[in-house]
């Protein structure tokens, strides 16, 4: 007879622990952790989509001036320091790797900078249909880079304040969820602030560096 009743008594538990849970925000954490995954991974995609350009410009960027050995090197060592970084989504929850992972990108959106002003000095770099491709393909990432970004940065900020907020905050730390990783607003300026190259401005008159061409 009391095994009927504890069978009967189950389902009645799990409906409210299912309430419970629910009233108490657990769903919705939920639904937001997995916002910010997917907004994490976006991120890290067109990160990722702007180092696969690094290879193609820096050759195509020697094939006409070589002799800038410095900006050259900067941007490979810069792709290289952004490839040395698990980006994975357990990154968000550690802010020292989040830093880590924010220093990398904007070292490479600083060495980029730099190879697009050289670039401007030479002429035939500019002329360049192959390259002028590579820099389209580049303006295009760097805008996806700063939708992800904005993106990721709601998601988290929408997850954090469910994290701290009443009632939900009990669950959270029940569940072990703890606030997650973000970009600052300084990083946001100072992404948002980095240099950029108008490809479509006249050629400067006077004269320019060398544009031959190194040999194959």
């Amino acid at each position: 007879m009391n095994s009927v009743k504890t069978k009967s008594l189950k389902p009645l538990a799990l409906l409210t622990a299912a309430l419970l849970l629910g009233g108490c925000g657990y769903n919705s954490l939920q639904s937001k952790d997995e916002d910010t995954k997917a907004a994490w991974s976006e991120v890290v995609n067109q990160y990722q989509r702007r180092a696969d350009l690094v290879p193609n410009l820096v050759n195509t960027v020697k094939g006409y001036a070589a002799h800038e050995e410095k900006v050259l090197i900067e941007v490979t060592e810069a792709r290289a320091r952004v490839g040395s970084i698990q980006a994975t989504p357990e990154l968000v929850n550690d802010q020292q790797a989040m830093n880590k992972f924010i220093t990398a990108q904007k070292s490479m959106t600083g060495a980029l900078s730099r190879l697009m002003v050289v670039a401007e000095n030479y002429p035939n770099i500019k002329a360049d249909a192959s390259f002028r491709d590579l820099q389209a393909q580049l303006e295009g990432t760097e805008n996806r880079i700063t939708v992800a970004r904005n993106r990721y940065i709601e998601s988290i900020r929408d997850y954090n304040v469910q994290v701290r907020t009443f009632p939900s905050n009990f669950t959270a730390k029940w569940f072990g969820m703890h606030a997650k990783a973000n970009f600052t607003v300084e990083d946001e300026h100072a992404i948002s602030s980095a240099p950029k190259v108008d490809f479509n401005a006249p050629t400067p008159v006077g004269p320019t560096p060398s544009a031959a061409p190194a040999s194959h």
